[in-house]
């Protein structure tokens, strides 16, 4: 499991804290092998278990603090305020100002989006795949955070490992769809094909949104190998981006 929390210390005594995991050190076997997190991939659920709890000690919280969502590639956006007790919302953003829940993304390709404003002590784990970004999930989680008074100009976004624009080839006509919302997405394979190049259209939609601080990771899901791809490799596992907030 690999951590990255490039958050500024915050005015308030709330931090937020952002880890994205890769596939080392679980109990899955192939071919989610090792820590897959997705319960909703084939893994056995057992192993999907353990390797949750796992991540609940590494993160020193309880495996109950984990909140997770049933990813459907649109804009839904549900506000968390207290622990999961029936099945995971079917949504792409979660968004709390709940200190000790750890919100969770589930991607193997797609966006991790970990939005943070340590002013007003809120934060949102965002799914950003293609379709997500051409409807606009990110803006949806932004307004979101606006509703429990968070700023932009005081938002911090990491963006994490995902394909890059070299190995996200698609038709000319699904990247023009995405054009039309995010320019810069629309990018040249290594093939000098179409492609598409989600973080950077996402920077691009959170610099228009006023975000003040956007973080890439720039690691690429379907070249490297320590991290889940299914663009690579077809049945697979899911690594998770996390964001929660942590008392001083």
């Amino acid at each position: 499991m690999s951590t990255t929390d490039p958050a500024a210390p915050p005015t308030r005594s709330l931090r937020p804290r952002r880890v994205v995991t890769d596939r080392r050190g679980g109990r899955s076997s192939s071919p989610y092998h090792h820590f897959n997190l997705g319960g909703h991939v084939g893994d056995d659920p057992a192993a999907v278990t353990a390797n949750r709890e796992r991540l609940a000690r590494e993160l020193g919280v309880e495996t109950a603090d984990l909140v997770w969502m049933s990813q459907v590639h649109g804009t839904a956006v549900e506000v968390v305020t207290g622990r999961q007790t029936g099945p995971p919302p079917e949504a792409d953003a979660l968004v709390t100002a709940t200190p000790g829940l750890v919100l969770c993304v589930l991607v193997a390709d797609c966006v991790p989006v970990l939005l943070a404003d340590p002013v007003a002590g809120v934060v949102a784990a965002v799914h950003a795949g293609r379709e997500g970004v051409r409807q606009g999930v990110v803006p949806a989680a932004l307004r979101a955070m606006a509703d429990l008074g968070s700023r932009p100009g005081d938002v911090q976004a990491l963006l994490g490992p995902a394909v890059c624009g070299l190995d996200y080839e698609v038709p000319r006509a699904m990247a023009d769809e995405v054009a039309r919302v995010a320019p810069d997405a629309a990018v040249r394979s290594r093939r000098g094909t179409p492609a598409l190049d989600l973080r950077a259209g996402l920077t691009q939609t959170l610099h228009r949104a006023g975000v003040g601080q956007v973080v890439q990771d720039p690691r690429c899901t379907v070249e490297d190998r320590v991290l889940f791809s299914h663009r690579r490799d077809g049945v697979t596992g899911r690594q998770a981006g996390v964001v929660w907030l942590e008392p001083r």
